[in-house]
């Protein structure tokens, strides 16, 4: 992969729109990412209205110059498909492809990804305008890969029309091989008679009376999800035929709560894994949860590196309070990125809108233009950029711990009439991985079906936070894992329900139940607000249940709450390691304990020894050399004790580094 990689150092630019400004603009925009340092950008991206005014007439003069205005100035560009915003000619003529909600209200043209991801009308023109962009520009020296369309089902994820409808109907008699029974039995369609004769009686789960069906809602899940991996491979394709020099990628959007795509479908469709990721402004650990998805974005890659398409230079525009990024939050959240691997750094976008919906979301070229600190922060981390360029193309170490993660469990885990609504499926995940963080204890965030499929070797502590749907074979990697030596921790609301959401009987929890030696007959979740302590003084949230111990034995149990005297945290010896069940959500203080006792267990040690929370260190490696990444979020100097050359601010550090406050180091180190 990194062969094909579209800059010879680190990338750094973003999207860039001259369609949105005069031409004498362009000059100074060229000029301007010279002085910063870009060498990729993003371009044409909400373009196809400007290259296609109108059907079959295409105005490709303007986006000519620009391509060779760029690579006059050693600017690489990853040329994008324009599918994501269709042309208003297009909507107007064929108004049947525009989405339609679960109520039968039908969106208008006027924003973008306005399109039913099942509509043949956008597919085929679509996939007509990727080939005249290929057959154009594919042999272009500026252009250095494709970007297919732009985070797709951001806003158009689920269509309920019936286009979409009739394709879920094909999708299911795929699904379960033409058989409607097969279909009942795994919908459980006796509950509330709503039994099929036939699938063409089938309908997406549109808004009934009150809670729809949930394997209905689990495949239409599935459906749309598989509409937008379709229609990226067909995209992919048209590229791959024209243009099979040149790489392909796609947006995604692993951040936050989005979880409209199970990007596990479609990475073997791209060459070059990217990510587009913003901060939640409000939230003061927003930086903890950047790692947190960088952390996945790299497990999707398989570990190798990636590239953040897009983040914000400051405050975004379309959240209630749009807060500034404070001074040295540029750099830190970039370098964040960079230290658990991507490649480069890209943001939306070049130069800040004066007109539309997003004239408001920062730029690397402010309103206020050159003359600002935002710019001259810009110009300040592409210098840094250029100094961190030998790190292209190495890799984080490989972790010696794993968290396992799922969409598709995310999906099953938040459908209705659910023991309560406090269980979130990010959560405990999250309160995981930020224990492992404050530890400075490295972890690879890995798709719970590449685990099922290729085992765990290498990996001493497996985590499984929250796994509502495991995948077929799991329980069996997991069994390896702790036989070999390994200690395993599964935590409650896991292995419940099959792939169709129906429960697992014989007792809780029925996927993991003999790995984890543990029946659990009943779950009693806590009320609003509520704790639970354990008889070892640790608290717990959210979650408690009832269960019995045939094959475990007791670490700590329930003293209070509605599950007092149950056993709340297990253990089963298997083999040479361990398998541990938590049947409730520990406050972040036990999380830590209980962490500390499981990586002791295991023998796994901290990547820098006594770093204050709020510091994360990140080592990546090379054939040559090794690069420890250290940023501090914190208000205070803190000092690594390793040595290093530092690319950021210069001078070899012998006795350590200090990391100023709100600040970063980056240290070459021997391999």
């Amino acid at each position: 992969m990194s062969a094909r990689w579209p800059t010879d150092g680190l990338a750094f630019g973003g999207d860039y729109n001259p369609e949105q400004w005069p031409e004498a603009v362009w000059h100074e925009d060229v000029a301007l990412m010279r002085e910063a340092g870009v060498n990729l950008v993003s371009v044409g991206i909400f373009s196809w209205g400007e290259l296609e005014p109108e059907e079959g007439v295409y105005r490709f003069e303007w986006l000519d110059r620009v391509l060779d205005l760029l690579h006059e100035n050693g600017i690489g560009v990853d040329l994008a498909t324009p599918s994501a915003a269709p042309p208003v000619w297009l909507h107007l003529k064929h108004p049947e492809m525009l989405p339609v909600d679960a109520d039968g209200l039908r969106y208008t043209q006027g924003s973008r990804e306005s399109w039913c991801p099942s509509s043949p009308v956008l597919r085929e023109h679509a996939l007509r305008i990727a080939r005249v962009l290929a057959e154009r520009y594919g042999q272009h020296p500026a252009v250095r890969m494709w970007h297919v369309s732009n985070e797709l089902a951001c806003h158009n994820g689920r269509c309920y029309c019936d286009v979409s409808a009739a394709a879920f109907r094909d999708w299911l008699r795929t699904r379960y091989s033409d058989d409607v029974d097969a279909l009942n039995a795994a919908w459980g369609t006796a509950f509330w008679g709503q039994r099929y004769a036939s699938f063409d009686q089938v309908l997406p789960p549109r808004r009934t009376t009150t809670i729809p069906n949930p394997g209905q809602r689990l495949d239409f899940e599935r459906f749309s999800s598989d509409a937008f991996v379709d229609h990226l491979a067909a995209e992919a394709a048209v590229l791959r035929e024209v243009t099979p020099h040149l790489p392909v990628t796609t947006n995604y959007m692993v951040m936050g709560e989005f979880h409209q795509l199970d990007y596990a479908a479609t990475t073997p469709l791209v060459d070059l894994v990217s990510n587009d990721h913003y901060l939640w402004a409000a939230d003061p650990d927003g930086w903890a949860e950047l790692a947190f998805s960088a952390d996945r974005v790299r497990g999707l890659a398989g570990g190798e590196p990636w590239l953040v398409m897009e983040h914000s230079t400051s405050a975004v525009n379309w959240q209630p309070r749009n807060l500034a990024k404070n001074p040295g939050q540029l750099l830190r959240n970039s370098l964040q990125h960079v230290a658990r691997g991507a490649d480069g750094a890209l943001f939306f976008q070049w130069r800040q809108s004066r007109a539309g919906a997003e004239k408001y979301h920062s730029g690397m070229v402010p309103h206020a233009g050159r003359d600002s600190a935002l710019f001259r922060d810009v110009v300040d981390l592409g210098a840094t950029l250029g100094r961190l360029a030998e790190v292209r193309g190495s890799v984080v170490e490989k972790a010696r711990v794993a968290l396992l993660w799922d969409t598709q469990a995310w999906w099953a885990s938040e459908l209705e009439a659910h023991p309560t609504v406090d269980v979130r499926y990010l959560d405990q995940a999250r309160r995981l991985h930020r224990a492992l963080l404050d530890a400075a204890v490295p972890v690879d965030v890995l798709p719970a079906t590449t685990a099922a499929q290729n085992g765990l070797d290498g990996y001493d502590v497996v985590l499984v936070p929250t796994l509502y749907l495991a995948p077929d074979g799991l329980s069996e990697r997991l069994e390896a894992v702790a036989a070999r030596g390994g200690q395993v921790v599964v935590t409650y609301f896991s292995g419940i329900v099959d792939e169709h959401d129906r429960v697992l009987l014989g007792g809780y929890p029925g996927a993991f139940r003999d790995l984890l030696g543990v029946r659990g007959e009943e779950f009693a979740p806590l009320a609003e607000g509520a704790h639970v302590t354990l008889d070892d003084g640790s608290v717990g949230e959210v979650w408690s249940e009832r269960m019995t111990v045939p094959d475990a034995t007791v670490v700590a149990s329930f003293a209070d709450g509605p599950s007092a005297g149950f056993p709340a945290i297990t253990r089963r010896d298997v083999g040479d390691g361990a398998a541990w069940y938590v049947a409730t959500r520990l406050d972040p203080a036990s999380t830590s304990a209980l962490l500390d006792r499981v990586l002791g267990a295991a023998g796994v040690e901290p990547l820098v020894r006594d770093l204050p929370a709020g510091v994360e260190v990140v080592r990546r490696v090379g054939a040559d050399a090794a690069w420890l990444f250290a940023i501090n979020h914190t208000d205070a100097d803190v000092r690594v004790d390793a040595p290093g050359k530092d690319l950021v601010a210069g001078g070899e550090r012998t006795a350590g580094a200090i990391v100023p406050a709100r600040g970063a180091v980056v240290l070459r180190q021997a391999r």
